[in-house]
């Protein structure tokens, strides 16, 4: 590898802080879950081979849906880097991205359990 983009004891450690200008979180500060579901946009497609290579691959990765996480792991990309990454690509109308319902906006278990018995029973 590279000398200056590789510490044999820590890994990748300029690459990450370049690529996302030193931020931790992305430029609209929107907080990404590690379960937020991203898929490419028509124009993230249109646009692949403009992008650098970080964002090529999301795109490229993305074209199925995949989570924050599996960005991350995919990729050998930390967390952070890909949170930061995907929030620009969002901004840039590269990506799209489905949150999972927060705790108050899911149906009720009970109802839910109600629900199944009715079905159960047909």
């Amino acid at each position: 590898m590279d000398e200056e983009w590789y510490d044999d004891d820590a890994g990748p450690v300029v690459r990450p802080y370049a690529v996302t200008g030193g931020r931790t979180r992305p430029a609209a500060n929107r907080a990404l879950e590690l379960v937020a579901l991203v898929s490419t946009t028509e124009h993230g497609r249109a646009m692949v081979r403009t992008l650098d290579p970080e964002q090529r691959n999301i795109v490229l990765l993305c074209q199925s849906i995949q989570s924050i996480a599996e960005i991350s792991a995919q990729l050998n990309l930390p967390v952070g880097v890909a949170r930061v990454l995907v929030g620009d690509m969002i901004d840039a109308g590269l990506v799209r991205v489905t949150r999972p319902a927060r705790p108050s906006e899911r149906p009720d278990v009970a109802l839910m359990e109600k629900v199944l018995d009715g079905l159960q029973t047909l």
